[in-house]
């Protein structure tokens, strides 16, 4: 793998079918999957499979049909999981078990009521038995975010010095800065002893709404995974959206990074992500939301209109949406009513664009958007209609 390649690890199957009100079968956590694995993640985490016999079973199910990606499943650090996850994965091409415990005081304290040395100590036994296993192992340290570096950095080298192939930095309840998170993974890439021997991954929470900018810092810091969702869904805020950052990366190759996604799908794969789970996604959403290549104001449709670049940073087509959106409010122009106008076919000259707006103006008034029949409408009764259909 090359050093500037990222790997997107995307757990909308897991983390993201944590949200509340929301549950996949089986069936549709296989669909998902498929796409997954045409859309180009590198790494699949299907499920929690010791949590219950339906996750077991959908772990299990995608282990069998995809056919390029890493198939992953998440446990704690307690043998009877790494055991049942082991099982689970049992077809996969390529299996990963994710172990891990909770590394900040906090957890460490109010969580386990136990101490920093005991905790070093399971975490090194989870590794190493999960190790026994498979070869590919990711060890996460739950609350890494609040987790002290001195600290995160020495349970990083037992992880490692245990085999851990993979090495997870959830920010697990967004409270970092970017510059606080870049910093830490950072700290880790230079401190870690054995550190060329893993994989720092980014796992980051959207609570202050920074799951995206976290990870981006992340890896311009050293990170080479992002861990992530389709449509950012999960617990609470959710997590980083996956095409947020592939987007990210793609819009800025200075930064050198490139991940294997295949970013045309990614609009569809919301849509059904959205479909599936019953959980819409905001219109104002980046990038696979509904207006995300709508625009409604005046001057920005007159800038669109003559060159999409002027407001558009993305081609919609490399997201897999067929083209912009010119909205006809209040608040459109002449220029976007004329774009509008010439695609249900009237040519209109200056003059009778002037008049016809006039009209659309009190029609915009009363409706909040206009649509192709209320162009008809509009000018087939204004004064210039004869005039127009004569031309």
């Amino acid at each position: 793998m090359s050093n500037n390649n990222i790997q997107i690890f995307d757990t909308t199957l897991r983390d993201g079918e944590q949200v509340p009100g929301c549950k996949l079968n089986s069936e549709q956590k296989v669909i998902i999957a498929e796409k997954l694995d045409q859309l180009g993640v590198d790494v699949i985490e299907a499920g929690f499979p010791v949590s219950s016999p339906g996750d077991f079973k959908s772990v299990e199910g995608i282990s069998k049909i995809v056919k390029n990606a890493t198939v992953c499943g998440l446990t704690r650090s307690v043998e009877n999981d790494i055991k049942v996850a082991a099982e689970s994965l049992r077809y996969a091409k390529k299996p990963r078990i994710h172990t891990g415990i909770g590394t900040s005081d906090s957890h460490i304290i109010h969580k386990f009521k136990s101490n920093r040395e005991a905790i070093l100590e399971r975490a090194f036994e989870a590794v190493k038995f999960a190790k026994s296993f498979v070869e590919d192992v990711e060890f996460y340290a739950e609350d890494a975010g609040r987790t002290d570096n001195e600290y995160l950095a020495r349970v990083c080298e037992a992880a490692i010095k245990a085999g851990a192939t993979v090495l997870n930095i959830p920010d697990t309840t967004g409270y970092c800065l970017p510059s606080e998170y870049g910093a830490k993974i950072k700290y880790l890439k230079e401190n870690v002893k054995g550190i060329e021997k893993a994989i720092l991954s980014c796992h980051c929470h959207n609570d202050l709404g920074l799951a995206t900018a976290n990870s981006i810092e992340g890896v311009i810091n050293g990170a080479r995974q992002i861990e992530c969702t389709i449509n950012g869904i999960g617990e609470r805020a959710g997590n980083t959206a996956l095409e947020e950052v592939v987007m990210v990366l793609k819009q800025h190759p200075y930064l050198n990074l490139d991940t294997n996604i295949n970013t045309s799908m990614l609009y569809g794969l919301s849509q059904l992500v959205s479909d599936s789970m019953g959980i819409y996604t905001q219109p104002n959403k980046a990038i696979v939301g509904a207006n995300a290549f709508a625009h409604s104001s005046g001057i920005h449709q007159d800038g669109v209109i003559k060159n999409r670049e002027t407001y558009e940073i993305i081609d919609p087509k490399d997201v897999g949406v067929t083209e912009s959106a010119i909205v006809l409010t209040a608040r459109s122009g002449r220029a976007a009513l004329a774009y509008r106008a010439k695609n249900v076919g009237y040519e209109l000259t200056k003059l009778q664009l002037d008049d016809v707006y006039a009209n659309f103006l009190s029609f915009a008034d009363k409706k909040k958007e206009i649509n192709d029949n209320d162009i008809h409408q509009i000018i087939e009764t204004s004064k210039v209609y004869q005039q127009i259909i004569s031309a």
